[in-house]
């Protein structure tokens, strides 16, 4: 499967420890192409939730259908981790230019960077 940039997709994030994120859900590819296009093992992603807690500096919201997601759901902006790309289950859809602004700045803002 061809992972890229800006787009969302399912994953297995099974087994999960502590206070990660686990289950199969949508995540969110944050890693640079450079390395995707590389087949790199990993890779850095941002998983999602459907459990709202409403638009702060540690979510941004995805309405249903937005980039292939069945519900309405949030990206967990301060639960970002890499994954071992057999974790990878299937391409959901491309997230619109705007909204992937809106995470990458609140990443900025929470990284301090």
């Amino acid at each position: 499967m061809k992972i890229l940039h800006g787009h969302l997709y399912l994953a297995d994030l099974n087994p999960r420890q502590g206070t990660e994120a686990g289950k199969i859900r949508p995540v969110v590819v944050i890693q640079t192409d450079y390395l995707n296009e590389i087949e790199h093992p990993s890779t850095w992603i941002l998983p999602c939730t459907t459990r709202l807690t409403g638009e702060n500096i540690l979510r941004a919201v995805f309405p249903k259908n937005m980039a292939g997601n069945n519900e309405e759901c949030e990206v967990m902006i301060d639960q970002s981790r890499s994954i071992d790309n057999a974790r990878f289950k299937r391409h959901l859809g491309k997230i619109p230019p705007i909204v992937f602004k809106e995470i990458k700045e609140k990443l900025r803002l929470l990284a301090n960077l």
